[in-house]
């Protein structure tokens, strides 16, 4: 084994949301931070904006196997690069509402309570917000949280078919609002934008770096200081105690085939909810037989993911539109009147292009010969929306990573069931008025072709490491460190005791701005 001759104040284990955030803030500190990613940066290349080679072939997911809880092995949809998932993110950032942090009954159970509250949370959205360039618009949805300032940019317009529709939403009572984005996007100069407005943004990685993402947004500006070290294609395997168990004293990365030891005062983990997890749970010792900061055999539990429908709206209307994910709706978020449960989140996809159709949304093929024969690949996806319907996903301590030998385990099933169902058949009906109104409708029998993400599908994973005052109940205090070890930190979305309905990514980098502030008082 190599010991690293360099000893660092602090260790940072991946860049993305909450490792590549925290980077940003504490990188003016001066303090000596290691950053270790398993991963390297994603090229620049004409493939970043092809439709086959990012879905079809998946180019940019890693190529490991993990197993379901029949050990059934399964690719996931995952990416390791400098900036993590957000290389291939929407860019779709959202606050959680004021009553996500407390407990909600839902059909089918109880959505925890956190122990901090929105406003403990609000200072560090603004900050991140600012961070990543959020375009977006307060009050055109009714279940906005509270702000202390408005967003930073603008909304991003709707273009004409995506605006004919929102119109259609609204004419039914309903709330469609301006999705939040995170894009490097002047619409008011357009000379002066990086954000070109393409048909390749939702799912592909932005060849002109106009996606705000960890690595070019918080990654590459923390790099320009001189103590930020940044060592890529670096795969975290162990992290060391000292005697005691009580303090983690170095990590164990492979590098080009051979095993390095980084030494540092304090130990921050920002693998995603799935990786820290399984990082912790194979760095058992004597002192922590069953996986550090295990004590409450918690790590590794209430894994969380979403339910996730995409459906398809198909009208005789051509969708001209280059920049389609701009729209929101909460209307449902909640419930509605006689369901007094929450249902969940809908947003519009990314473009749908032709060549993605027949690997995100086969089924649509056999029903479309079936009922429009002649209606082809190009036109199908010159006159579709896709829509994005996304549940919460209760905590269960049964839904879980675990690891045996080599081999990553995630023990899932789904829940809150229903409550998704419900959504899915509401925003149905509001596609079938919203066609029917204009008199547009390809399906006149009212289908619209849906598929459910499989359990490869884990972007938004969460939960496996959550925080809390009880070292009984959590894995993680108020600030993210390990109850049982005093340097030891979480800073992606294992944090979670919830995972609402909106995506984690905002939350996830507004904790690590707050954490960041804990650090920095932690270091003077």
């Amino acid at each position: 084994m190599i010991i690293d001759d360099q000893y660092y104040d602090i260790i940072i284990v991946g860049t993305g949301a909450g490792g590549g955030t925290l980077a940003y803030k504490l990188a003016s500190t001066g303090k000596k931070i290691l950053l270790l990613e398993r991963g390297g940066f994603l090229p620049k290349e004409d493939e970043n904006w092809n439709p086959t080679e990012v879905f079809r072939k998946e180019r940019y997911h890693t190529h490991e196997q993990w197993y379901d809880n029949s050990g059934e092995p399964f690719r996931p949809q995952i990416n390791y690069w400098v900036g993590g998932n957000t290389k291939v993110y929407g860019a779709a950032l959202l606050r959680m509402r004021e009553k996500d942090f407390e407990e909600v009954k839902h059909q089918e159970g109880v959505s925890p309570a956190w122990s901090l509250k929105y406003q403990d949370f609000e200072p560090y959205y603004t900050e991140a917000e600012r961070l990543y360039e959020v375009h977006g618009k307060q009050g055109d949805d009714p279940t906005d949280p509270s702000r202390s300032v408005e967003y930073p940019y603008p909304p991003v317009r709707h273009e004409t078919r995506m605006q004919e529709v929102c119109s259609a939403i609204a004419s039914q009572g309903l709330h469609p609002a301006h999705l939040p984005l995170a894009l490097k996007l002047n619409e008011a100069d357009p000379s002066q934008s990086t954000c070109i407005r393409c048909n390749t943004c939702d799912g592909f990685p932005c060849k002109l770096h106009a996606k705000a993402d960890a690595e070019v947004n918080a990654m590459l500006p923390a790099m320009q200081h001189s103590n930020i070290t940044l060592k890529t294609e670096a795969k975290a395997v162990y992290l060391h105690t000292n005697p005691s168990g009580r303090e983690v004293k170095a990590v164990e990365a492979e590098i080009g085939g051979a095993s390095y030891l980084f030494l540092g005062d304090i130990i921050v983990l920002a693998c995603g909810a799935m990786n820290s997890a399984a990082l912790l749970l194979r760095s058992k010792n004597e002192k922590h037989p069953n996986g550090l900061a295990n004590r409450s055999d918690q790590v590794g539990r209430n894994f969380m993911k979403h339910l996730i429908t995409a459906i398809v709206q198909i009208s005789r209307t051509p969708n001209p539109d280059g920049f389609q994910k701009t729209i929101s709706v909460n209307d449902f978020y909640w419930g509605e009147p006689g369901f007094p449960y929450p249902m969940g989140h809908i947003q519009n996809t990314g473009n749908i292009l032709q060549e993605m159709i027949p690997s995100e949304a086969p089924p649509i093929l056999g029903l479309l010969s079936r009922l429009v024969p002649g209606f082809g690949l190009r036109q199908l996806a010159t006159h579709s929306i896709g829509w994005w319907l996304q549940s919460e996903d209760l905590p269960d301590p049964n839904n879980r990573v675990r690891v045996s030998g080599d081999k990553l385990f995630l023990d899932y099933t789904q829940n809150n069931v229903e409550a998704h169902d419900r959504l899915i058949y509401r925003w149905t009906e509001v596609l079938k008025a919203v066609d029917q109104s204009a008199e547009q409708s390809v399906f006149n029998r009212g289908i619209y072709p849906r598929s459910d993400t499989p359990i490869q599908v884990v972007a938004n994973q969460c939960g496996t490491c959550r925080f809390g005052s009880d070292p009984t109940t959590s894995v993680l205090d108020l600030n993210c460190r390990a109850h049982d070890l005093d340097n030891l930190y979480v800073v992606d979305g294992s944090f979670f005791p919830s995972i609402a309905a909106v995506s984690p990514a905002l939350t996830i980098m507004a904790n690590a701005l707050r954490v960041g502030d804990h650090l920095i008082d932690r270091l003077k």
